[in-house]
């Protein structure tokens, strides 16, 4: 019997259209993406030979390559060994033991491993700012992620969101929050409730003229009367606190005078030389509410918010600030 390359060449010559060197230009096609499909299974072999697929990641005893190191042994597979990654990052989280504070720098190298072969993700971002937050260099990872986030997915406020909460409440740095929630106040889906946070930051390190000056702008700028009726809340707040102030400054003048503390605010209006006239309103618009002297901070506040303009926190979040900051001063003090 003749070999099947005669057969097919004797089949093909019979039918007229492949004569002479056009038949051997499509075999030689033929056998080119023959080595094509070979080399491609080749690379694929190499490249699983090249990934961990054990459980080893349960246990921790396994290393993440280095970002540049995976992209090149990735051969081109650069989805589906971020794929992979992505699976152990998972798993590393739903362990038994979950996410205790040596397994947040492996979620960081995971993560980092992740976004690099495949920048354009979009959930593994901010699944880092979730869960690197047990020590100051997990947050400075996952900052560091969310930037790279926000270069990729510029108009995704989630990831402006996380990266200002986590100047705000890991780093306490006010200012740089305000400016990069700022940014997410203007992108699409954002909440209502950010301008009003974006003030309150603001109000923290510049004034509270400059948190009146920011809400009102977003009030007259936003066509949703919702989020505008929302802003002007704040503005209200904000007009309270202006007020309150004043009364802390005649307080202030009050003990200085008589070398005692007022016992009520309406003390303020009496003896023979008052240091107030006439009480400001404890509201802009309402005038059945009263100021009051909060018995557990000792702050002249009005009886409608019953506390002043200011970020307030749980305790068990305070006590992670508390935390945060102590970490901080040891290490500038190393």
């Amino acid at each position: 019997m003749p070999p099947l390359r005669d057969l097919f060449c004797t089949s093909a010559l019979s039918v007229g259209p492949f004569r002479g060197g056009r038949l051997n230009r499509v075999w030689n096609l033929l056998g080119w993406r023959f080595v094509a499909l070979a080399l491609a299974v080749l690379a694929t072999v190499l490249a699983h030979s090249h990934v961990d697929t054990s459980s080893r990641v349960l246990s921790d005893d396994w290393a993440v390559p280095n970002p540049s190191h995976a992209k090149f042994w990735s051969l081109g597979f650069d989805s589906l060994v971020s794929d992979y990654y992505w699976l152990q990052a998972v798993q590393t989280v739903g362990g038994d033991r979950g996410v205790t504070e040596d397994k947040g720098a492996l979620i960081g190298r995971l993560i980092d491993v992740v976004t690099t072969l495949d920048p354009w993700v979009d959930h593994p971002y901010r699944f880092a700012a979730v869960w690197l937050t047990g020590t100051q260099e997990d947050v400075a990872t996952a900052n560091r992620l969310l930037e790279r986030g926000i270069a990729y997915h510029p108009t995704e406020w989630r990831n402006h969101y996380y990266l200002g909460f986590n100047h705000f409440f890991y780093f306490e740095d006010y200012a740089t929050a305000a400016d990069v929630l700022e940014v997410a106040v203007q992108l699409p889906g954002s909440p209502p409730y950010l301008g009003a946070l974006v003030a309150r930051l603001r109000a923290e390190v510049r004034g509270i003229d400059i948190a009146a000056s920011f809400l009102a702008d977003l009030a007259r700028n936003t066509e949703d009367e919702f989020e505008r009726a929302s802003l002007l809340k704040a503005l209200d707040e904000v007009e309270t606190e202006r007020r309150a102030r004043v009364l802390d400054a005649a307080r202030a003048e009050y003990s200085s005078l008589n070398g005692r503390d007022i016992e009520r605010v309406e003390d303020l209006l009496s003896g023979t030389d008052p240091v107030l006239g006439a009480l400001p309103g404890a509201h802009p618009h309402f005038a059945d509410w009263e100021w009051v002297i909060d018995r557990e901070t000792g702050l002249i506040v009005s009886s409608f918010y019953g506390s002043r303009y200011e970020l307030h926190f749980h305790p068990l979040d305070k006590e992670r600030r508390d935390r945060f900051r102590s970490d901080r001063r040891k290490a500038a003090e190393i």
